[in-house]
């Protein structure tokens, strides 16, 4: 009878470096619960990080703390010096997953999923081949070497379409191309970021965006989480507003979701934490991506589910055999709200808009006993005001798909006594539909007074404004606005599905007083 592993005594913990855009307090989180965990199992812990704002690089978190830069150099300076039984890597983040590969190159043991498992999902093109031969549904992709080949695929699938590096943090990079022209541009900013390969996707419109998170073992799935997303699919998943348990998914579709992610954790042989990203329309599901890492999301399933995901990961790490610990959506006793929090008031010029590349700076995350309670407290604890009843709300849509869709909304709020004001083509469309709306002028036009003039003399408590392009670099009408809004500090959205739920949740709750504490 062979003798049991035996379990590493001293382990180096890669943390996610200083805070930016796409790593920040969830990935500490996730390190700190390995360092607690590891040192309540008898582990010495040596952790590597950069960042003095980080609950993980407190002295008395670790055994040792090596405050340096995350390359692979210092990594290897300090295997020499420390000897660890074994490296974690993917509790760091993207910084701290993509030196995998270099690492285990020269004999660094990593523990956890295989690095040629993550090489595999980190790469779009070897993902996309595996979903492939899995017969897993995905986009339509392809990946290309010549210009002139991505041009006709593009053409052949029809715009808008997706641009997609691999190995890159939180979208950088990403974009979408509504046109050959910007399909040139985004394919030159994407090939300076990565070295790997770009792949080009079809960007699925109006679909709804699912997270899947998760601890496998040996590629049997011991914990997850299946959350959704109120913004439709083209917001980056650290920009939207996720909502845990699901509120808005069919059974089957969970259970198609569930099952994508059973074949892909035992094809990859996952042990540890991963996450997967999909997009569903009427039950047709498919796959965008999936991360053999902690995601953003980690800290709040682990609070909404009471079981803490990176706990269960570490003893993963450290070769314990493991029970399934599944807990059933419906046993969730109060819905959560992940909110993002933008620092668009501090970076003069930015656009505040949502879009594949991500922009928020931090989170909020809040419970209630219902998906409207919850995002009320949640969209108040970012910093959002509340309109005041009587108020007027300016509405500027760019797509005439989201006039239309957005009538029944202006109903609400009219119907909770707020009074509309909306630009030429908004207004014109609610009046034509009986709904009372005031027309102001564009801040293009000229005249005055103008969506600016509104906007800088706070005559308005809240701006809805839709972008009618994916991409936000232009300086339109649209831009003005939202960008006004922001300098005046008036509460701004920029996506109908949120807009949607603000009001649904207004009509429950129509003030502060009304909130259950």
């Amino acid at each position: 009878m062979p003798a049991p592993k035996q379990r590493p005594k001293k382990i180096l913990i890669l943390g996610s470096g200083p805070y930016a855009i796409g790593s920040s307090v969830e990935f500490d989180w996730c390190g700190v619960q390995v360092l607690r965990t590891l040192r309540s199992l008898g582990c010495e812990t040596v952790f590597l990080n950069s960042n003095p704002e980080t609950v993980s690089t407190d002295f008395d978190e670790c055994d040792r703390l090596y405050f340096e830069e995350l390359t692979v150099e210092r990594v290897l300076d300090i295997c020499d010096r420390e000897n660890p039984d074994g490296v974690i890597l993917s509790t760091g983040g993207q910084i701290a997953q993509n030196m995998g590969t270099a690492l285990a190159k020269v004999g660094i043991p990593i523990l956890g999923t295989p690095v040629e498992a993550i090489d595999q999902c980190e790469d779009r093109q070897k993902f996309s081949s595996l979903c492939d031969a899995l017969k897993i549904d995905q986009p339509v992709w392809a990946s290309f070497s010549q210009i002139e080949d991505a041009l006709a695929f593009a053409e052949s699938v029809g715009y808008p379409v997706l641009v997609r590096p691999s190995f890159v943090l939180s979208g950088a990079a990403m974009a979408v191309a509504v046109s050959g022209e910007e399909l040139e541009d985004f394919l030159a900013k994407a090939v300076g970021e990565t070295e790997a390969s770009v792949v080009i996707t079809k960007f699925e419109q109006d679909a709804k965006e699912i997270e899947f998170d998760g601890v496998a073992q040996e590629g049997r799935i011991i914990c997850s989480s299946i959350a959704e997303h109120v913004e439709n699919a083209g917001v980056h998943s650290g920009d939207a507003t996720i909502v845990l348990p699901p509120q808005n998914l069919y059974l089957e579709t969970i259970r198609r979701v569930r099952h994508i992610a059973l074949r892909l954790a035992e094809k990859l042989q996952i042990s540890g934490p991963f996450n997967i990203q999909f997009l569903a329309r009427e039950n047709q599901i498919k796959v965008i991506e999936c991360n053999l890492r902690a995601s953003r999301t980690f800290p709040f399933v682990s609070k909404v589910f009471h079981q803490n995901f990176i706990e269960l990961a570490t003893r993963v790490f450290l070769g314990e055999k493991l029970e399934t610990q599944e807990k059933s959506l419906l046993a969730i006793e109060k819905v959560g709200v992940k909110a993002p929090q933008f620092s668009f008031s501090r970076l003069k010029g930015a656009d505040p808009t949502l879009g594949v590349e991500m922009s928020s700076t931090g989170e909020v995350a809040c419970f209630g006993d219902s998906i409207e309670e919850a995002f009320l407290k949640s969209m108040i604890s970012t910093g959002f005001r509340l309109p005041p009843k009587g108020s007027a709300i300016l509405i500027t849509l760019g797509r005439l798909r989201d006039k239309v869709a957005f009538r029944p909304v202006a109903k609400r709020f009219l119907s909770l006594g707020y009074s509309l004001v909306g630009t030429r083509h908004t207004a014109e469309l609610f009046q034509d539909s009986s709904i009372p709306c005031e027309t102001v002028a564009k801040i293009s036009s000229g005249k005055h007074p103008n969506v600016a003039d509104l906007i800088a003399d706070k005559k308005v408590s809240l701006v809805i404004n839709t972008p009618n392009k994916f991409s936000h670099e232009e300086e339109t009408d649209g831009y003005h606005i939202r960008r006004a809004a922001i300098d005046a500090n008036i509460p701004l959205l920029t996506n109908i599905q949120v807009a949607k739920l603000l009001a649904r949740s207004l009509e429950m709750f129509p003030d502060l007083g009304s909130l259950p504490k």
